[in-house]
């Protein structure tokens, strides 16, 4: 089983997925991580990515979860995967993937990556992450008010695992 933890910037997909494979014993994958160097100078620059720019990225995530899903390992993969086609693209088999939408206020969302440093992604980036998000369906969605342990512990439950 992989766990796609996704949602804009700041929904604490990072420290929510440590924390969660650590939980479970199973190993941890950033989506930021598979970004090739031209996307992370754009981002840096306060530009947002295009389809174009994501088409290496979303391959080099699916192509990560092949290899997992092809050797039968759990894994815990977070992404921001904000539209139906992107999440399309990099899911390959929708029986062992569990989707999971960390969702918050935009007040919370906005103070958490206000006072990030060092971070390629800015402030002013959240409203075109929310303007471009759709909310998937079916997905777990899960409040992000409360602190990473718990939630990770939220979702454990709900997965039953």
């Amino acid at each position: 089983m992989v766990i796609l933890l996704m949602g804009v910037a700041g929904c604490g997909k990072t420290t929510v997925g440590r924390q969660l494979a650590a939980d479970l014993g199973w190993p941890f994958a950033d989506a930021d991580d598979f970004h090739p160097p031209a996307n992370v100078a754009k981002m840096s620059a306060g530009l947002p990515l295009d389809d174009d720019d994501r088409a290496p990225w979303l391959a080099a995530i699916r192509a990560y979860l092949e290899v997992r899903q092809a050797r039968g390992e759990n894994a815990v993969l977070t992404c921001s995967a904000l539209k139906e086609r992107y999440r399309q693209a990099i899911v390959t088999d929708p029986a062992a993937m569990k989707l999971v939408h960390l969702h918050g206020s935009r007040e919370l969302l906005w103070s958490r990556i206000s006072s990030r440093e060092n971070h390629f992604m800015k402030s002013a980036m959240l409203d075109s992450q929310l303007a471009a998000l759709e909310p998937p369906a079916g997905a777990l969605t899960i409040d992000i008010a409360p602190p990473p342990a718990a939630i990770a512990a939220t979702i454990r439950r709900a997965l039953s695992l």
